[in-house]
């Protein structure tokens, strides 16, 4: 959790980023609009694919705008301790904010992690 302003901070820079693809800004947006608009293709009363269909959406945007940014831009921007730049955890930073996921969903989560 105490990497997470860092992240947002990371965030930011690079949506205002003129090096950034604008396409990839746009996916970002258009996965935090998708996650803001109360209709979704996966309606949320389907049990857990509803429900996870959101972030599912913006996981995938964010790494591809992580990935494609480069690691040069990725630098510039990022605030916090190099070495967790190193291995840039997403992952770990994203599991912290499933926190605020329900609890069934998370338990849910965590078993189809452990399917791999």
């Amino acid at each position: 959790m105490k990497e997470l302003p860092n992240f947002l901070r990371l965030l930011g820079g690079l949506i205002t980023d003129m090096r950034v693809s604008t396409t990839d800004k746009l996916l970002v947006a258009g996965a935090v609009a998708y996650i803001l608009l109360p209709m979704d293709f996966i309606p949320d009363f389907i049990p857990f694919l509803g429900e996870v269909d959101d972030i599912f959406l913006l996981v995938l945007a964010l790494q591809r705008l992580i990935a494609n940014a480069g690691r040069a831009v990725v630098q510039d921007h990022w605030m916090g301790d190099p070495k967790q730049l190193g291995s840039l955890d997403l992952e770990r930073t994203l599991a912290a904010a499933a926190f605020f996921l329900p609890r069934r969903i998370r338990r849910r989560l965590k078993t189809i992690g452990r399917d791999y």
